[in-house]
Protein backbone atom coordinates (compact mmCIF):
# COMPACT_ATOMS: atom_id res chain seq x y z
CA UNK A 1 0.00 0.00 0.00
CA UNK A 2 1.53 3.27 -0.80
CA UNK A 3 1.75 6.12 1.42
CA UNK A 4 -0.56 8.81 -0.22
CA UNK A 5 -1.78 9.61 2.85
CA UNK A 6 1.02 11.14 3.89
CA UNK A 7 0.99 13.98 0.85
CA UNK A 8 -1.92 16.55 2.47
CA UNK A 9 -2.27 20.08 1.97
CA UNK A 10 -0.99 21.20 5.32
CA UNK A 11 0.97 17.92 6.54
CA UNK A 12 2.19 17.58 10.49
CA UNK A 13 5.58 17.02 11.40
CA UNK A 14 4.92 14.64 13.50
CA UNK A 15 3.82 11.11 13.12
CA UNK A 16 0.43 9.55 14.69
CA UNK A 17 1.98 6.35 16.15
CA UNK A 18 -0.31 3.27 17.04
CA UNK A 19 -0.80 2.56 20.53
CA UNK A 20 1.98 -0.31 21.50
CA UNK A 21 1.46 -2.79 24.39
CA UNK A 22 3.53 -3.37 26.86
CA UNK A 23 6.35 -6.13 25.72
CA UNK A 24 7.22 -8.17 28.75
CA UNK A 25 8.07 -11.71 28.47
CA UNK A 26 11.09 -11.09 27.66
CA UNK A 27 12.11 -9.47 30.87
CA UNK A 28 11.11 -12.82 32.42
CA UNK A 29 13.86 -15.26 30.50
CA UNK A 30 17.86 -15.39 31.07
CA UNK A 31 19.82 -14.94 28.08
CA UNK A 32 22.77 -16.33 29.35
CA UNK A 33 23.68 -18.12 25.52
CA UNK A 34 22.78 -15.64 23.33
CA UNK A 35 26.32 -15.03 22.92
CA UNK A 36 26.90 -18.26 21.89
CA UNK A 37 24.38 -18.34 17.70
CA UNK A 38 25.70 -18.00 15.00
CA UNK A 39 22.38 -17.06 12.28
CA UNK A 40 19.36 -19.64 12.07
CA UNK A 41 19.80 -23.32 12.42
CA UNK A 42 22.83 -22.74 15.54
CA UNK A 43 22.38 -25.05 18.18
CA UNK A 44 23.62 -24.33 21.70
CA UNK A 45 24.20 -27.05 23.83
CA UNK A 46 23.89 -26.36 27.73
CA UNK A 47 25.26 -28.38 29.84
CA UNK A 48 23.75 -29.05 34.04
CA UNK A 49 25.71 -30.68 36.58
CA UNK A 50 23.50 -33.35 38.49
CA UNK A 51 23.63 -33.55 42.37
CA UNK A 52 26.35 -34.26 44.64
CA UNK A 53 25.48 -37.05 47.37
CA UNK A 54 26.24 -36.03 50.90
CA UNK A 55 27.01 -38.76 53.02
CA UNK A 56 28.00 -39.87 56.64
CA UNK A 57 31.09 -39.19 57.64
CA UNK A 58 33.12 -42.26 59.53
CA UNK A 59 36.81 -41.54 60.55
CA UNK A 60 37.40 -45.70 60.20
CA UNK A 61 36.56 -45.83 56.76
CA UNK A 62 36.84 -42.58 55.45
CA UNK A 63 34.93 -41.07 52.71
CA UNK A 64 35.40 -43.44 50.24
CA UNK A 65 36.02 -43.43 46.60
CA UNK A 66 34.61 -40.01 44.90
CA UNK A 67 31.75 -39.90 43.82
CA UNK A 68 31.49 -38.82 39.31
CA UNK A 69 29.68 -36.01 38.26
CA UNK A 70 26.85 -36.72 36.26
CA UNK A 71 25.47 -34.33 33.72
CA UNK A 72 22.61 -33.51 31.47
CA UNK A 73 22.61 -31.56 27.51
CA UNK A 74 19.97 -30.26 26.12
CA UNK A 75 19.90 -28.07 23.08
CA UNK A 76 18.44 -24.77 22.20
CA UNK A 77 18.08 -24.23 18.88
CA UNK A 78 17.73 -21.01 16.72
CA UNK A 79 14.64 -22.36 14.45
CA UNK A 80 12.85 -18.27 14.19
CA UNK A 81 13.39 -15.84 11.45
CA UNK A 82 11.44 -13.23 11.35
CA UNK A 83 11.77 -10.54 9.10
CA UNK A 84 10.72 -7.02 7.86
CA UNK A 85 10.83 -5.26 4.30
CA UNK A 86 9.02 -1.54 3.41
CA UNK A 87 9.32 1.00 1.39
CA UNK A 88 9.12 4.89 0.98
CA UNK A 89 8.24 6.48 -2.87
CA UNK A 90 10.80 9.29 -3.63
CA UNK A 91 7.38 11.72 -4.52
CA UNK A 92 6.24 10.42 -1.10
CA UNK A 93 9.13 11.27 0.88
CA UNK A 94 9.68 14.58 -1.38
CA UNK A 95 5.99 15.54 -0.13
CA UNK A 96 6.14 14.59 3.28
CA UNK A 97 7.99 16.28 5.87
CA UNK A 98 8.22 13.68 8.36
CA UNK A 99 10.74 11.16 8.67
CA UNK A 100 9.07 7.99 7.01
CA UNK A 101 11.71 5.91 6.53
CA UNK A 102 12.45 6.00 10.71
CA UNK A 103 9.12 5.94 11.33
CA UNK A 104 8.83 2.77 9.46
CA UNK A 105 11.86 1.19 11.18
CA UNK A 106 10.10 1.82 14.70
CA UNK A 107 7.38 0.31 13.64
CA UNK A 108 9.05 -3.38 12.25
CA UNK A 109 11.02 -2.76 15.55
CA UNK A 110 8.14 -3.00 17.79
CA UNK A 111 6.57 -5.47 15.53
CA UNK A 112 9.59 -8.26 15.80
CA UNK A 113 9.58 -7.41 19.60
CA UNK A 114 6.19 -7.99 19.90
CA UNK A 115 6.21 -11.39 17.64
CA UNK A 116 9.03 -12.42 20.21
CA UNK A 117 6.92 -11.39 23.60
CA UNK A 118 4.04 -14.20 22.38
CA UNK A 119 6.78 -16.70 20.97
CA UNK A 120 8.23 -16.81 24.32
CA UNK A 121 4.61 -16.92 26.54
CA UNK A 122 3.69 -20.12 24.55
CA UNK A 123 6.03 -22.18 26.62
CA UNK A 124 3.55 -22.28 29.20
CA UNK A 125 2.51 -25.52 27.44
CA UNK A 126 6.12 -27.56 28.82
CA UNK A 127 5.46 -26.71 32.40
CA UNK A 128 5.84 -29.27 34.71
CA UNK A 129 3.32 -31.87 35.47
CA UNK A 130 1.22 -31.04 39.00
CA UNK A 131 2.88 -26.84 38.24
CA UNK A 132 -0.99 -26.21 36.83
CA UNK A 133 -3.50 -24.67 39.27
CA UNK A 134 -7.54 -25.41 37.14
CA UNK A 135 -7.22 -26.74 33.64
CA UNK A 136 -8.92 -25.94 30.32
CA UNK A 137 -12.30 -28.27 31.17
CA UNK A 138 -12.71 -26.40 34.74
CA UNK A 139 -10.57 -22.74 34.65
CA UNK A 140 -10.77 -20.96 37.82
CA UNK A 141 -12.71 -18.07 37.66
CA UNK A 142 -11.30 -15.35 40.24
CA UNK A 143 -12.69 -12.44 41.60
CA UNK A 144 -11.19 -9.34 43.41
CA UNK A 145 -10.99 -11.13 46.57
CA UNK A 146 -9.42 -14.23 45.57
CA UNK A 147 -7.25 -13.23 42.68
CA UNK A 148 -4.05 -12.02 45.22
CA UNK A 149 -4.77 -15.80 46.78
CA UNK A 150 -4.11 -17.44 43.35
CA UNK A 151 -0.91 -15.53 42.61
CA UNK A 152 -0.25 -16.29 45.92
CA UNK A 153 -0.67 -20.18 45.32
CA UNK A 154 1.72 -20.37 42.45
CA UNK A 155 4.64 -19.12 44.51
CA UNK A 156 3.91 -21.64 47.17
CA UNK A 157 4.13 -24.33 44.00
CA UNK A 158 7.51 -22.52 43.13
CA UNK A 159 8.66 -22.58 46.99
CA UNK A 160 7.64 -26.47 47.04
CA UNK A 161 10.06 -27.27 44.01
CA UNK A 162 12.82 -25.18 46.03
CA UNK A 163 12.75 -22.82 43.44
CA UNK A 164 15.09 -19.37 44.18
CA UNK A 165 13.24 -16.65 45.76
CA UNK A 166 14.46 -13.90 43.59
CA UNK A 167 13.81 -13.37 40.06
CA UNK A 168 10.26 -14.62 40.30
CA UNK A 169 7.44 -13.22 38.08
CA UNK A 170 4.31 -13.45 37.18
CA UNK A 171 2.71 -11.91 34.30
CA UNK A 172 -1.03 -11.69 34.05
CA UNK A 173 -3.64 -10.20 31.42
CA UNK A 174 -5.50 -6.27 31.88
CA UNK A 175 -8.76 -7.71 33.25
CA UNK A 176 -6.93 -9.98 35.99
CA UNK A 177 -4.92 -6.70 37.38
CA UNK A 178 -8.07 -4.97 37.02
CA UNK A 179 -9.07 -7.84 40.01
CA UNK A 180 -5.73 -7.18 41.78
CA UNK A 181 -6.34 -3.49 42.48
CA UNK A 182 -9.39 -4.00 44.04
CA UNK A 183 -7.52 -5.94 46.66
CA UNK A 184 -5.75 -3.38 49.69
CA UNK A 185 -3.31 -6.14 49.92
CA UNK A 186 -1.85 -5.49 46.38
CA UNK A 187 -2.16 -1.88 46.00
CA UNK A 188 -0.70 -0.37 49.28
CA UNK A 189 2.58 -0.81 47.47
CA UNK A 190 1.84 -0.76 43.85
CA UNK A 191 4.50 0.48 41.33
CA UNK A 192 2.80 0.83 37.56
CA UNK A 193 6.09 1.40 35.04
CA UNK A 194 5.93 1.30 31.68
CA UNK A 195 7.54 -2.10 30.99
CA UNK A 196 4.48 -3.47 32.50
CA UNK A 197 5.47 -4.26 35.70
CA UNK A 198 2.94 -3.45 38.43
CA UNK A 199 4.12 -4.69 41.62
CA UNK A 200 4.94 -7.60 44.13
CA UNK A 201 3.26 -10.01 45.31
CA UNK A 202 4.92 -12.90 47.65
CA UNK A 203 8.36 -11.76 45.79
CA UNK A 204 7.25 -12.34 42.22
CA UNK A 205 7.64 -9.32 40.71
CA UNK A 206 3.98 -8.38 38.86
CA UNK A 207 3.78 -7.60 35.37
CA UNK A 208 0.80 -7.13 33.00
CA UNK A 209 0.53 -7.60 29.66
CA UNK A 210 -1.93 -8.07 26.57
CA UNK A 211 0.34 -11.06 25.74
CA UNK A 212 -0.98 -13.32 28.30
CA UNK A 213 -1.89 -16.57 26.09
CA UNK A 214 -5.78 -17.59 25.34
CA UNK A 215 -8.18 -18.99 23.57
CA UNK A 216 -10.88 -16.17 22.58
CA UNK A 217 -10.91 -14.71 25.39
CA UNK A 218 -10.69 -17.83 27.59
CA UNK A 219 -8.77 -20.15 29.47
CA UNK A 220 -5.84 -17.47 29.81
CA UNK A 221 -2.58 -19.32 31.09
CA UNK A 222 -0.69 -17.57 33.63
CA UNK A 223 2.41 -17.79 34.11
CA UNK A 224 4.55 -17.77 37.01
CA UNK A 225 7.89 -18.48 37.27
CA UNK A 226 11.40 -17.75 37.65
CA UNK A 227 13.98 -16.59 35.18
CA UNK A 228 16.59 -19.29 34.81
CA UNK A 229 13.25 -21.46 33.64
CA UNK A 230 13.34 -20.51 29.99
CA UNK A 231 16.84 -19.42 28.12
CA UNK A 232 16.10 -16.87 25.06
CA UNK A 233 18.94 -15.97 22.28
CA UNK A 234 18.44 -13.83 19.70
CA UNK A 235 20.12 -11.80 17.51
CA UNK A 236 19.73 -8.91 14.39
CA UNK A 237 20.86 -10.83 11.99
CA UNK A 238 20.68 -8.06 8.94
CA UNK A 239 19.96 -4.68 8.68
CA UNK A 240 20.24 -3.36 4.91
CA UNK A 241 19.10 0.03 3.10
CA UNK A 242 18.58 -0.52 -0.56
CA UNK A 243 16.96 0.98 -4.01
CA UNK A 244 14.41 -1.65 -5.32
CA UNK A 245 15.48 -1.91 -9.30
CA UNK A 246 12.40 -1.25 -10.62
CA UNK A 247 11.40 1.96 -8.70
CA UNK A 248 12.06 4.96 -7.69
CA UNK A 249 11.77 4.47 -3.82
CA UNK A 250 14.06 3.81 -0.73
CA UNK A 251 14.07 0.34 0.69
CA UNK A 252 14.88 -1.00 4.38
CA UNK A 253 14.54 -4.37 5.24
CA UNK A 254 15.62 -6.61 8.40
CA UNK A 255 16.21 -10.34 9.50
CA UNK A 256 16.20 -11.34 13.29
CA UNK A 257 16.93 -14.61 14.06
CA UNK A 258 16.23 -16.41 17.62
CA UNK A 259 15.08 -19.44 20.08
CA UNK A 260 14.38 -20.23 23.20
CA UNK A 261 14.11 -23.42 25.43
CA UNK A 262 13.02 -24.51 29.19
CA UNK A 263 15.58 -25.68 30.76
CA UNK A 264 13.78 -25.58 34.27
CA UNK A 265 9.86 -26.67 33.78
CA UNK A 266 10.16 -27.28 37.31
CA UNK A 267 10.91 -23.31 37.83
CA UNK A 268 7.27 -22.44 36.01
CA UNK A 269 3.66 -22.74 37.62
CA UNK A 270 0.42 -22.18 35.18
CA UNK A 271 -2.69 -20.67 36.54
CA UNK A 272 -5.51 -21.08 33.97
CA UNK A 273 -7.77 -18.87 34.21
CA UNK A 274 -11.46 -17.24 33.05
CA UNK A 275 -12.85 -13.88 33.42
CA UNK A 276 -15.78 -13.66 35.31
Amino acid sequence: MSVQNFIPTIWSARLNEKFKRNLVYGNCVNTDYEGEINGQGSTVKINSIGSVTIGDYDKTTGVGKPEELSSEQTSLVIDQAKYFNFQVDDIDKAQANVDLLEGGIKEAAFGLANTCDKYIAGFYTEVKAGNIIGDDTTPIVPTKSDAYDYLVDLGVILDENDVPEDNRFVVVPAWFYGLLVKDPRFTKEMDVMRTGFVGNIDNMAVYKSNNVPNTAGTKYKIIAGHKSAISFAGQVDSVEAYRPESQFSDAIKGLEVYGAKVIKPEALAILIANKA
